[in-house]
């Protein structure tokens, strides 16, 4: 690793989607009608890299209307 440092390597691998495919990605989850699989396939990654860069991808909208619903049915 020392002498891959001197040289100027980093370990690991490269990052797949670049800060502008992040931000893309970010407007096109707020459109709730656009499924994951395809803003996936719009950045030519698969579902699961997609949801290694968005963990809570939609949990969060998913998880309100499960509460919304369960409050409403007595």
């Amino acid at each position: 690793m020392k002498a891959a440092a001197a040289r100027g390597r980093k370990g690991g691998r490269r990052r797949k989607l670049s800060d502008d495919d992040l931000t893309m990605a970010r407007a096109l989850l707020k459109d709730t009608n656009i499924p994951v699989a395809q803003i996936a396939k719009r950045l030519n990654v698969s579902r699961a890299t997609f949801y290694a860069y968005f963990t809570q991808a939609r949990s969060k909208g998913l998880a309100s209307e499960e509460s919304s619903r369960v409050s409403q049915n007595p």
